[in-house]
């Protein structure tokens, strides 16, 4: 009878006595379809949208602007004045501002400088910047800190859509860690209950004591309640990894019960460069984020530099009758509209206030800049070195479970020759099945370190 209790706790052991047919949802599944639907990934992509509107809206103050005046006034049957304008003004990249403008003033009260043909009178010139704005103006200025914005969402987004994914990651191998533990202790329950079952019979054949019966039925009870709470563990975990789970029409999925996480303890092929690491860490989104905004409060130092010069703008206009006239339209000779602005603060306080305050800005954001490099590199040393510890763990507790397998089978033999006890079986039974506990646990931390070091060192999960 003992030889046949033995040979069943020896298959049961090696082998799975049951099989379901079930579904696996490996990592790169799972990580595919929160890419695709996860409310988050799309917030992440909507930050690209923000940065194109940005920049259309920074063109638009290149958009050329068309205008109208219409301005009369009749009084006791007399009229005094009818003055009609109407004109484009398209602003350039290159500071320009290029105008065009037609108008046709009556009147007897109309002032003499607003005296034009009867058939109207065409304009056609341009406005220039000589002293401040001429190397920058605050459209230029505008445009050139969308286009950092809108780079700088580019980044946000890959930041965004990593911390997505590392949230993900370490819920799906904590899903899969208590999956591996619920089933080596439905394992340990069966083993548990065919062993009470033999005891039993051997009890009512008269080769065991009564007392070896209750042994065994302990044994179970125990094994039942660890599985019990396992089996709860898994539950949360399930629900905790569907919430990362949307469908097409933007609504939380749930996980059938059928499906499963891929295999945790198997032949990974993890491997980290620490040198390509640290090196990357300089492109890292969060420095990449901080980097455009330097680089927009360099755009404001420079358009609060060009206040310190005075305003010099230029207009020049050549008139005609009609539109045809431009052609034969001498420069500077005939039939033309010049004009001159110049002016300048006297103390330059506001200018230079201005400018100094841009400058500190650069400063201030420069110093944070370095303590967030300085402290990204802190974290990524300090996950390679987690890595490096649980990779040994990992190899240590490997050998471990080896040995108390191997213990547990000389246990087994011991027992099959009458030298053992129940007792000691099960001692040994429990140490193995800790461990396995124990190296499931560092198996989903070894998955998880690996995402941290590419995480810290910006690499990301694309």
């Amino acid at each position: 009878m003992k030889k046949l209790i033995l040979l069943s706790l020896l298959f049961i052991f090696f082998q799975t006595a049951w099989s379901q047919e079930m579904d696996t949802l490996r990592l790169e599944s799972f990580l595919d379809w929160v890419r695709s639907y996860h409310p988050v990934a799309r917030q992440a992509d909507i930050t690209l949208e923000m940065g194109a509107m940005e920049v259309r809206t920074a063109r638009g103050a290149f958009d050329p602007l068309l205008f109208g005046n219409l301005d009369q006034k009749t009084f006791k049957d007399t009229e005094y004045y009818d003055r009609r304008e109407a004109g484009i003004t398209v602003p350039t990249l290159a500071g320009v501002e290029l105008m065009g403008t037609f108008e046709q003033n009556t009147g007897q009260f109309l002032d003499p400088e607003a005296t034009v043909p009867s058939g109207g009178l065409f304009a056609a010139g341009a406005a220039v910047n000589l002293g401040q704005g001429l190397i920058l103006d605050e459209r230029r200025a505008m445009l050139r800190q969308a286009k950092l914005y809108q780079q700088s969402t580019e980044a946000e987004r890959i930041a965004i859509l990593n911390e997505l994914y590392l949230g993900g990651v370490e819920m799906y191998w904590k899903w899969s860690e208590s999956y591996a533990n619920m089933k080596a202790f439905e394992e340990a329950v069966r083993l548990t209950e065919i062993r009470y079952g033999a005891v039993k019979l051997s009890f009512e054949q008269g080769d065991v004591a009564a007392i070896d019966t209750v042994e065994a039925y302990t044994q179970l009870l125990s094994r039942q309640y660890r599985l019990q709470g396992l089996q709860n563990q898994f539950f949360v975990d399930t629900q905790m990894l569907s919430a990362f789970l949307w469908n097409e029409e933007e609504q939380p999925m749930l996980l059938n019960p059928s499906v499963v996480p891929q295999p945790l303890v198997e032949n990974d092929q993890y491997a980290i460069d620490p040198a390509e690491l640290r090196e990357n860490i300089s492109i890292h989104p969060d420095l990449r984020i901080a980097d455009f905004e330097l680089a927009s409060l360099d755009v404001d130092r420079q358009l609060k530099g060009q206040s310190l010069l005075p305003v010099v703008k230029l207009k020049y206009n050549f008139l005609v009758e009609e539109l045809g006239g431009f052609e034969q339209s001498p420069f500077f000779e005939n039939n033309y509209k010049f004009g001159v602005s110049v002016y300048t603060p006297i103390l330059w306080r506001k200018a230079r206030g201005s400018l100094g305050l841009a400058k500190a800005k650069i400063d201030f954001k420069q110093n944070s800049r370095d303590l967030k490099e300085l402290q990204l590199r802190t974290k990524l040393e300090g996950e390679i070195n987690s890595w490096n510890v649980i990779n040994q763990q990992v190899s240590t507790l490997r050998e471990n479970v080896f040995n108390l397998e191997r213990l547990l089978n000389a246990e087994l033999r011991r027992f099959e020759m009458g030298e053992s006890s129940l007792f000691l079986v099960n001692a040994r039974e429990v140490s193995v099945f800790d461990a396995k506990i124990t190296l499931n646990g560092l198996a989903a931390k070894r998955k998880i370190s690996y995402a941290k070091v590419r995480y810290a060192a910006g690499f990301g999960f694309e």
